[in-house]
């Protein structure tokens, strides 16, 4: 026992020479170590803190250990089928989000500067002008006739009666992950655009001497590993992104949607915490929401060391 306390002892006084040492460095971090404490870190620990209570907000919270999640996976039906719908969501727009925002990155890049610029700014304004998007897509699929799809197809003769586009749950998801999908290229598009402007021409000078024959290679040994850091970038935006969409959806086919078809897990969680006020339950459903997030963080990180290889 004696020793082991010597050896944590001994850890603790090399730490502190190392900080006074470069104490000017850690002065330099300890702002955004601060924000990031306060801001980030506490309540992410006080969340699961109180997803193990019964917390209404208006009165003290009470331990209730595992009982929200075991009421969440045993109990709550509805939750099982907002998971369903999120990691269909998540499959489909974080990835297709990521690789069309990396697709468009890499040939507006190929274009002119000037039509170059046109082109980002077309491609990045749906996520800065969202609620115009959500207008303009409400009546491109209009459930009237004066809707621009409904009246081609009725023109066309291809439906006898229009289309619910935002009240059919067998129609709706398609069309909300379409439009959803569409205005997912956003932030992590303009950092890749950033990466690729960044990337040294004299290595595909380079590449073609040490035998790189075809623009695949050259992007697969060359751009893609040299613009990592905004691939990675990107990728955690997408992520989060498609994990929680919520009140996109909602703006689309509002709250509740019809058969609950496109309910998710950030529905359930508005749910219970704002709606009803279980907090305690509502903090269980985000912590299981957080847990998936780093794990699928951590897997895009090991796909994106495999690039170049």
């Amino acid at each position: 026992m004696s020793n082991a306390l010597n050896l944590l002892g001994a850890y603790f006084k090399y730490k502190f020479k190392v900080i006074a040492k470069n104490r000017v460095n850690y002065l330099y971090v300890a702002p955004f170590f601060i924000l990031f404490l306060i801001f980030i870190l506490a309540p992410v620990v006080a969340a699961m803190a109180l997803s193990l209570t019964h917390y209404n907000v208006l009165q003290p919270p009470t331990w209730a250990g595992l009982d929200n999640y075991y009421r969440l996976f045993m109990e709550d039906d509805l939750f099982i089928i907002a998971i369903k719908n999120t990691l269909v969501f998540a499959a489909i727009v974080g990835p297709g989000g990521y690789l069309l925002s990396l697709i468009f990155a890499w040939l507006i890049n190929e274009l002119p500067p000037k039509i170059r610029a046109v082109f980002t700014i077309l491609f990045y304004t749906p996520s800065i002008a969202s609620l115009a998007c959500v207008n303009v897509f409400k009546y491109i699929f209009s459930g009237d006739s004066q809707g621009m799809v409904n009246a081609v197809l009725l023109k066309w003769g291809l439906i006898n009666s229009p289309v619910q586009f935002f009240a059919d749950p067998v129609v709706m998801p398609y069309v909300v992950i379409g439009v959803i999908l569409w205005s997912s290229i956003g932030t992590g598009f303009l950092s890749l655009i950033a990466g690729l402007q960044n990337v040294d021409r004299s290595q595909y000078e380079a590449g073609m001497v040490d035998g790189i024959k075809s623009r695949w290679q050259e992007l697969w040994y060359i751009t893609l590993p040299n613009i990592k850091s905004q691939m990675l970038f990107a990728a955690v935006m997408s992520i989060t992104s498609a994990f929680g969409i919520g009140v996109q959806i909602t703006q689309y086919v509002g709250f509740p949607s019809p058969d609950y078809a496109m309910h998710t897990v950030m529905h359930h969680m508005e749910d219970y915490g704002v709606t009803r006020f279980e907090m305690g339950y509502s903090l269980a459903i985000s912590t299981i929401l957080f847990i998936a997030m780093i794990y699928c963080n951590k897997g895009v990180q090991y796909l994106l060391r495999r690039v170049g290889k």
